[in-house]
């Protein structure tokens, strides 16, 4: 089934739809973490050089440490530059992606001449020359152990699992099993959970000949110096880890106490956003864009809706009350 390229985030639309200014709107179509981590003053040479491969391989270490992999870690402008970069690694075949799921990976594919297959079960992506999982999913938050992810891989020709919001849940991770791993890629996104989007800093681990090719392909600056500077600090914070995974789990669950006082049913989440069955997936979206609030829902279904969680008292009394609580 073809899917459309549509996303979170997407203010614009939003706003040529039920007019307002940009301030007036609070954005909870996106998974981004809404309390960011705070941004340091970084050194000045952060903005006025070429970032060097010393700073690059140090990027690599803080981030291989943080996630607990001894795979090679390549650093790239999001999750997204793996995806876009993914499907020229290898001769086209066949693509199956575990679905439904974030549509970059199959449009991605597909954009690149790869057959690309949607299915629904697991054990449908075996003989594939490439799969794709999310994991967490991304919008249902169907979760996959580590072994079973390890297991699979063994059955497909190069197997991509998207970790872009496994930070609260590091016990979910591939990581520390990657080592040696000769036909998997890992993405894993900085902006998600740590709320800094704008960086465009997301990480590719894999073994040495997939991460040699995906260097080749993304250049000898595929981030800037200030995504380097901020990403080494956050990296090492753990103690801002710590206190944001338990944070994004109280909100979660207070999201969810929230929408099933509206009458919504869970279908399913990650500490970073929460999905739910509505009767009309439409008319919920454009109640709540009533009162300048935006919310994801899919083209393939007419009655599932996505909030990421408000960030300050404000932005939840403010979401409390267009949900008619």
């Amino acid at each position: 089934m073809t899917r459309s390229r549509d996303h979170g985030g997407n203010l614009d639309t939003a706003r040529q739809r039920f007019g307002g200014a940009m301030a007036e709107w609070l954005d909870l179509s996106t998974g981004i973490n809404p309390v960011s981590y705070p941004m340091p003053d970084l050194p000045a040479r952060a903005w006025t050089a070429l970032p060097t491969r010393d700073d690059m391989a140090a990027l690599s270490a803080a981030a291989a440490a943080c996630y607990g992999t001894r795979a090679e870690v390549v650093p790239l402008a999001g999750a997204q530059g793996a995806i876009q970069a993914v499907p020229y690694l290898d001769a086209r075949g066949v693509a199956r992606v575990l679905g439904p799921t974030y549509n970059e990976h199959a449009a991605a594919l597909r954009g690149a001449g790869w057959t690309v297959q949607e299915v629904s079960a697991p054990e449908a992506l075996a003989g594939a020359d490439l799969a794709v999982v999310v994991n967490p999913n991304n919008p249902c938050g169907r979760r996959h152990a580590p072994d079973a992810l390890r297991a699979l891989a063994e059955n497909v020709g190069c197997l991509v699992v998207d970790e872009s919001f496994a930070d609260p849940e590091p016990d979910l991770s591939l990581a520390p099993l990657l080592h040696r791993a000769v036909n998997v890629i890992l993405l894993r996104s900085f902006g998600k959970f740590y709320g800094l989007a704008g960086l465009r800093l997301g990480f590719a681990l894999c073994d040495g000949a997939l991460a040699g090719r995906l260097r080749e392909m993304a250049g000898p600056w595929p981030v800037s110096g200030p995504a380097i500077a901020a990403g080494r600090m956050a990296l090492g914070d753990a103690d801002w880890q710590a206190a944001t995974c338990a944070r994004l789990r109280r909100d979660a669950a207070r999201l969810d106490a929230m929408a099933a006082a509206a009458g919504w049913q869970l279908i399913g989440g990650t500490p970073l956003f929460r999905s739910y069955h509505v009767a009309d997936a439409t008319a919920a979206q454009e109640s709540l864009a009533r009162a300048r609030i935006w919310s994801r829902i899919f083209p393939w279904s007419a009655t599932w809706i996505r909030l990421g969680l408000p960030g300050t008292e404000a932005d939840w009394t403010r979401l409390e009350a267009a949900l008619g609580g």
